[in-house]
């Protein structure tokens, strides 16, 4: 998997980032809010004496260095490929951050949010809640037909899925905490809580969410 953002802010500037399915290796000197035991997940099965810095706060330390001083509503263009297609889209730098984030974060190799890389190989670029929710449950759904077919007890009733989520939030939610001292603007802060809200739509309302997406299926 291979995928290419690039940002071209409206004072010109371009900025670019490759995702890969790789996580990417801690090197040189990284900041203090990159170590692991700082705002350390609640749910993190990690140890420091294994892994000295968060994998996922090391994937997302250049983008949040690259914006963390720029505004989150400010209009930028952004283009996206894979080996498969193009994006190219006008929006706000919150809305493409939140993409970017969310893929380095899945790719990150942190245990909890490895979870969503298979998802990630599919990724799906400035993707709405409503198709948040449709490839979330989709995709867990897929997961379920493929452990019945391998004598697994599947569950159709997406238990697992809210399960799944609610332990994705306490992620997010100290991720956030990491990086809202060295924002000095407020686009990376913004992206996050976007993610999160999206996260949490699929555990806290997942009935209601799967009730309005029903009425646009069945008609």
């Amino acid at each position: 998997m291979k995928v290419g953002y690039h940002f071209k802010l409206q004072d010109g500037r371009k900025i670019d980032f490759k995702v890969t399915d790789q996580p990417v290796e801690a090197t040189g000197t990284l900041p203090a809010w990159t170590r692991l035991e700082h705002c350390q997940c609640s749910n993190c099965p990690l140890k420091t004496s294994e892994s000295p810095h968060c994998p996922a706060a090391v994937a997302m330390l250049p983008v949040v260095e690259a914006f963390q001083a720029e505004d989150a509503y400010q209009q930028v263009e952004v283009s996206v490929e894979d080996d498969r297609r193009g994006y190219i889209k006008q929006t706000t730098l919150e809305e493409a951050l939140r993409s970017l984030l969310g893929l380095k974060m899945a790719t990150s190799g942190c245990p909890v949010l490895s979870e969503l890389k298979s998802m990630a190989v599919h990724h799906l670029p400035f993707a709405s809640s409503d198709e948040f929710i449709m490839r979330s449950v989709s995709h867990y759904l897929l997961q379920q037909y493929f452990a019945k077919r391998h004598d697994l007890e599947p569950d159709w009733e997406l238990k697992g899925l809210v399960e799944r989520n609610q332990r994705l939030q306490l992620v997010n939610q100290a991720l956030w905490q990491r990086i809202h001292a060295v924002c000095q603007g407020d686009s990376n802060l913004k992206a996050l809580l976007n993610f999160f809200s999206m996260a949490s739509s699929v555990s806290v309302s997942l009935e209601s969410q799967l009730r309005k997406l029903e009425s646009r299926i069945t008609g």
